[in-house]
């Protein structure tokens, strides 16, 4: 029996089991995934088993992480409902299906982990919310969740009530940076400066603030300060953002997410 098995192999799904391959051996991993073309695929690339059924995965591990999209789930719950038992930890990575929805598809005795990671968990740079009720789980279960996220990066626990905020923070921010780093990368093309270089200026810069917020524990407010020397380039631009409605949009686009997050409760 494989310890981990992951129903969906999508591009969370496949960066969740590339990154656990780096600390768990393929004989302790299974998947199924919709079509023979992608699990042929998926074990060329890792070598893990792969299951035709949903139903066979969920009896083939002991951890089932569920990697569909949420517009699947109800198909997938009705497939796995009777072969999940309350022995089993189910991962669920859907933004807006809840702890509670999920017991109400599967048994309100089995065990349920919602976790919410981000897209660089593709380079083990992810950022996962996890969320479960501790009293279900054991210790050395709770201590196998936080392994199997942290292989895809870090991880933090939060009350189920915090995770559409973590989807506005972590699990859709990556598209925003990538909007504003193309930005950038456009507004230095502008001005002469090579494509390919504008965006390995741009993302750079972009990783290294990153990892100084990260590493200072600095409030970001006083690393910009940091940059912005009176009567600069930098203030210049940061005077341009804030007249141009730059904060504004960024909270706008976490409402919007927070709101699509709650509304497919």
């Amino acid at each position: 029996m494989a310890t981990i098995g992951f129903i969906g192999m999508g591009n969370m799904g496949k960066a969740l089991l590339t990154g656990l391959l780096k600390e768990f051996p393929v004989e302790e991993l299974v998947f199924t995934a919709k079509t023979d073309e992608t699990r042929r695929r998926v074990y060329a690339e890792t070598q893990v088993t792969y299951i035709q059924s949903n139903a066979e995965c969920a009896n083939s591990c002991k951890y089932v992480i569920l990697a569909v999209k949420p517009q699947y789930y109800p198909q997938v719950l009705k497939q796995i409902r009777y072969a999940v038992t309350e022995e089993h930890v189910v991962i669920s990575l859907a933004p807006g299906i809840t702890i509670e929805q999920l017991k109400e598809s599967l048994g309100s005795d089995r065990r349920i982990v919602r976790a919410m990671p981000n897209t660089p968990a593709l380079i083990g740079e992810g950022m996962t919310g996890l969320s479960f009720l501790a009293e279900e789980l054991t210790g050395e279960e709770i201590d196998m969740v936080h392994k199997i996220f942290g292989c895809a990066g870090k991880y933090a626990d939060v009350e189920e009530r915090m995770m559409s905020a973590v989807v506005c923070a972590s699990g859709s921010s990556p598209a925003f940076v990538y909007q504003f780093i193309e930005a950038l990368a456009d507004g230095a093309v502008q001005f002469g400066l090579p494509r390919a270089q504008a965006y390995t200026f741009a993302a750079q810069a972009v990783a290294g603030a990153a990892k100084m917020v990260l590493e200072t524990g600095k409030h970001p407010g006083e690393l910009k300060d940091q940059v912005c020397s009176p009567g600069g380039t930098t203030i210049a631009g940061v005077a341009a953002l804030e007249n141009a409605g730059f904060r504004g949009a960024v909270l706008k686009a976490c409402e919007a997410c927070y709101e699509k997050s709650e509304s497919m409760k």
